[in-house]
């Protein structure tokens, strides 16, 4: 029951992390850049900020996962990132909703954080069942 009260709290806290960094980096860009197709393109930097900052968290620390090399590492990158291909629509889906319905950025990141949540819960069963698995190798003594 500790380990999972613990892997529940390590991956709130990582998420939480991550969720900073992709709305930080949001807010960064949109005042960096207003112009056309600005919050489409800050979600995607926002993503593309959060996405690596959480698959490195969790893949030490809460899947306690080693990759065997870089070239492993990659490939279970590039499976993390597919998993998350539907929870990130959920994401983005739900930002842009709340951007649409109230027109703010406050509601627009507040939508954010509610579809960041919803899809972590989605992914990390993902992940888990999916991603951070050791392949058993059959007929290999």
């Amino acid at each position: 029951m500790k380990r999972i009260v613990h892997t529940v709290l390590l991956y709130a806290v990582f998420s939480a992390l991550a969720t900073a960094a992709n709305i930080g980096s949001q807010a960064l860009f949109i005042s960096l850049y207003n112009g056309l197709y600005a919050i489409p393109l800050s979600i995607l930097v926002g993503t593309a900020v959060g996405m690596p900052v959480k698959y490195v968290l969790e893949k030490r620390y809460i899947f306690s996962f080693k990759a065997d090399n870089l070239i492993h590492d990659w490939k279970l990158f590039m499976l993390y990132g597919w998993m998350g291909v539907f929870t990130t629509a959920l994401f983005w889906g739900i930002e842009w909703f709340f951007y649409v319905s109230f027109e703010t950025d406050s509601m627009r990141y507040f939508g954010g954080v509610i579809g960041l949540t919803l899809g972590y819960l989605i992914k990390y069963h993902l992940d888990k069942r999916f991603v951070f698995i050791r392949q058993s190798v059959k007929g290999v003594a």
